[in-house]
């Protein structure tokens, strides 16, 4: 192989590791939880009093609370960690994986990868020994992770676990991060430049010509702050995943991955100059990596729309308008792939490459995937990131995809179901009969004799929608769903206010008053079952008893039957 050759190939899986990443980024940081959180910090209460209850509520307010402690110790405590503490760490290394694919992919573009050679001979030379060399780089690297990491915890001390807990289902959060991510995508495009003060720059890099340990680390901030317009909005994105996650450590672990991905291959080729031959050249290639980032960003912006249009039901965003937006970006970048199109800061395109073939051969046919998606087809590989079908109105399907409607074996006196027209657009499994008010529910339950499944759900919990569209319409689950259980759901990121007779002071935070139905049944499964997860998945009888443990997200169909199994036995008992 000659040495031309090698740099091509090393230029083309470049390339490859950070398309995946923006391809791949999106998903994974939707799908990063095993069961999506929200705040407590805003709980309300478990259940509104009707208007003749309100006077002995507050009578007994004192004992209510004490039961509801008292029935979350002996029926959920040790349930809980099913939903929220066994899956943290899992949640944490995903997170470092996201933020390392979106530092390598930052170090890819035009502010960092030509500083590389230079920072290298830079070492080498100023080093004297290969050993001193190699010590110099291993603290530039530490570092520009420290830089990073300090950024994410500051982050966390200003807004504070809780706060970025409640972050994830936040109108104004939602919002500032589409707008965000618009702009850093627009800056991508070649719009403009997002920089820091030229003066901060100077005043660093002045002070990394100091000897010995402070002058290492003053250039590595150099590097940090001259970066900044192109790595601030791969830090943008990487963060938004963080924030969307809610832990307290999520900024620090994904600004980890971040600066690692980018310290590495300083310190590896510090360590090994002589590779740095191997290396393709700067070059036009470099800029086609950051306008595709821009398009990536711009199309991952109206996820974040969707969510605030969904939780404060603007029925704006449907499925097929941000698939039209999608498809319409993937055009786009077919057409910058094979060069039909380029922007002001593009170099020419004489001839397509190989690698540029490839690629502009997955977008055109990722592209077309989604377009039978404008007529209802289900487009499960991306369905999560997807505003939900029911979202849509123009759908051909006909409810393909889900398990076939069995005989309705449901009857009951109750005919106008509480908060339906409110939750229409609520992903469903058709066929299945859903209550949205945890009374009726009850009343439901009494009537047909049937447990009640309370489906703790949200209008933005990913697992939620994965368990609806992989679990519920197999057909083991959907009988024992449509024939064994009184279907409950309770959406607790819901921003409908409550009518002023209905909130009520939080049976988890005394002294917080309850507004929003969202709040309504996320105080219920604090203060009744330990956990703020959802997906969470409890059984009950009329009386409100837990029958069996809960649990959370579980995509094991065989465990998931097993599960509601015990749950009707431990009824007809």
């Amino acid at each position: 192989m000659t040495p031309a050759t090698g740099r091509g190939l090393l230029r083309y899986t470049f390339i490859i590791i950070a398309l995946f990443f923006v391809f791949t980024t999106g998903r994974v940081s939707a799908a990063q939880t095993a069961a999506d959180t929200v705040s407590t910090g805003d709980v309300q209460f478990t259940e509104a009093p009707s208007a003749s209850q309100q006077l002995a509520q507050n009578k007994k307010k004192a004992d209510s609370v004490a039961k509801a402690k008292a029935d979350s110790a002996k029926t959920t405590v040790k349930a809980a960690p099913v939903a929220s503490g066994t899956d943290s760490p899992k949640s944490l290394w995903q997170l470092f994986i996201i933020g390392f694919l979106g530092g390598f992919a930052a170090f890819l573009l035009p502010c960092v990868y030509p500083m590389l050679p230079l920072t290298v001979s830079f070492f080498t030379k100023r080093g004297g020994s290969r050993a001193s060399a190699i010590w110099q780089s291993c603290l530039y690297g530490i570092s520009i992770i420290f830089i990073y990491v300090v950024f994410g915890l500051l982050i966390t001390i200003i807004f504070g676990p809780a706060a970025l807990n409640g972050l994830a289902t936040n109108g104004i959060f939602n919002l500032f991060f589409f707008l965000m991510l618009i702009v850093f995508g627009a800056s991508f495009l070649g719009a403009f430049e997002i920089t820091l003060p030229s003066s901060l720059a100077n005043k660093l890099d002045a002070n990394s010509d100091k000897g010995g340990f402070a002058g290492i680390f003053f250039m590595a901030a150099t590097l940090v702050v001259v970066s900044f317009s192109c790595t601030g909005p791969a830090i943008g994105g990487v963060l938004s995943s963080a924030f969307t996650k809610g832990d307290r450590l999520a900024p620090a672990v994904v600004m980890f991955g971040f600066s690692l991905a980018i310290a590495l291959p300083f310190t590896i080729f510090a360590t090994f100059p002589s590779a740095l031959k191997s290396l393709p050249k700067s070059g036009g290639w470099l800029n086609s990596v950051k306008v595709i980032l821009g398009f990536i960003e711009i199309a991952f912006a109206l996820k974040f729309l969707s969510n605030v249009d969904l939780a404060y039901h603007w029925n704006l965003i449907d499925r097929e308008v941000v698939l039209s937006i999608w498809i319409a970006i993937g055009v786009l970048m077919s057409l910058y792939l094979i060069g039909k199109i380029k922007f002001s800061h593009d170099s020419d395109v004489p001839h397509l490459s190989v690698t540029r073939t490839f690629f502009a051969m997955v977008v055109i046919a990722f592209t077309f995937y989604m377009i039978p998606g404008l007529w209802g087809a289900p487009l499960k590989s991306i369905s999560a990131l997807l505003p939900p079908l029911s979202t849509q109105d123009f759908d051909l399907s006909s409810g393909a995809g889900f398990a076939a409607s069995a005989a309705a074996t449901n009857t009951t006196t109750i005919k106008d179901k509480k908060y339906e027209e409110l939750f229409k657009r609520l992903p469903k499994v058709k066929g299945l009969d859903d209550w949205y008010d945890y009374d009726q529910a009850v009343e439901v339950s009494k009537q047909l004799k049937k447990p009640i499944l309370i489906d703790f759900t949200g209008w933005n919990c990913v697992n939620c929608r994965l368990m609806e569209q992989n679990v519920f319409p197999n057909p083991e689950v959907y009988k024992r769903l449509k024939n064994e259980f009184v279907m409950l759901q309770l959406v607790i990121d819901d921003k409908t206010e409550l009518a002023k007779e209905e909130q009520v002071e939080s049976a988890v935070s005394p002294g917080k008053k309850i507004t929003t139905l969202g709040g309504k049944w996320l105080d219920m499964e604090v203060a009744k079952y330990n956990s703020n997860a959802q997906p969470y998945y409890v059984i009950i009888n009329e009386k409100g008893e837990t029958l069996v443990p809960p649990q959370g997200a579980n995509q094991n169909i065989a465990e998931f039957v097993k599960y509601l199994d015990s749950g009707i036995a431990a009824y007809k008992k």
